[in-house]
């Protein structure tokens, strides 16, 4: 079929080449963005490893909880150098909504070991290209994510640094209750554990955000496994190639 396909393509002078995920868009390609979004895009950019789609989807679930009075604090699996967070902070403040708490879950020691299920969305194992690497993969300290988040002049009492694996911090480490949870460790079993404990704390007009589930097949057998189990069937709006979004999907029936 592929080359039946790419012959079909050839006759009218183009070629079929691999897909390529890039990140590295331009402001000018997004031209619905306001001045303060664009602001925020530019600012946090250098800190995050996600498509411009994904910030300005993120910025406008900030608005709608705040907007809405959704009640909740905000929490992230997996923050490599804070840029998500940041764009969580610095959304709020020009809100003028700063007495959420912001939890920041990560090793801050790099990505932890995956398993055979960790697989990109073309069959390449994550160990593979962990090995390719040679060395701590998406690593950031501690102490540079809190230069980052504290740039923000979000209040330093209200963000919450978690160091350490999920499956040993959570849930001895938890918010009461979520307005948005943003997961992005990628993995199976970090992310079925943060499902596991931290969705029946989202909010039941809360926002659910998977940064991984078209990427990494781990992470989408994850969350197809949870909400299986749980005899639901949410809606996962699709932010860009890897990136879904759901509303609401704990005030389901």
């Amino acid at each position: 079929m592929k080359t039946l396909i790419k012959k079909v393509i050839n006759n009218f002078g183009f070629d079929l080449v691999a897909y390529k995920p890039s990140n590295n868009s331009s402001l000018e390609a997004f031209p619905d963005l306001s001045d303060e979004e664009r602001q925020i895009v530019s600012t946090v950019q250098p800190f995050t490893m996600t498509s411009i789609e994904r910030i300005a989807c993120l910025i406008n679930a900030v608005s709608y909880i705040t907007n809405n009075k959704i009640a909740g604090d905000f929490a992230e699996c997996g923050v490599w150098r804070g840029g998500s967070m940041m764009t969580v902070a610095l959304t709020l403040l020009a809100h003028n909504d700063t007495s959420r708490k912001l939890y920041l879950y990560d090793t801050f020691e790099g990505m932890s070991s995956p398993t055979q299920f960790d697989k990109s969305f073309d069959g390449v194992s994550a160990q593979s290209q962990m090995n390719r690497e040679q060395g701590k993969w998406c690593y950031a300290s501690i102490e540079d994510v809190r230069q980052n988040i504290l740039s923000t002049g979000y209040p330093e009492e209200n963000i919450c640094f978690v160091k350490g694996k999920v499956e040993d911090t959570i849930p001895e480490t938890l918010p009461t209750n979520l307005a948005l949870l943003r997961l992005d460790t990628d993995w199976y079993e970090s992310t079925k554990h943060e499902l596991t404990h931290l969705c029946p704390r989202l909010a039941p007009e809360g926002v659910l955000i998977i940064d991984d589930y078209g990427h990494w097949q781990g992470a989408r057998k994850a969350v197809d496994e949870y909400f299986a189990g749980q005899n639901r069937k949410i809606y996962f709006h699709r932010i860009d190639y890897t990136g879904r979004i759901a509303v609401g999907i704990n005030n389901l029936n």
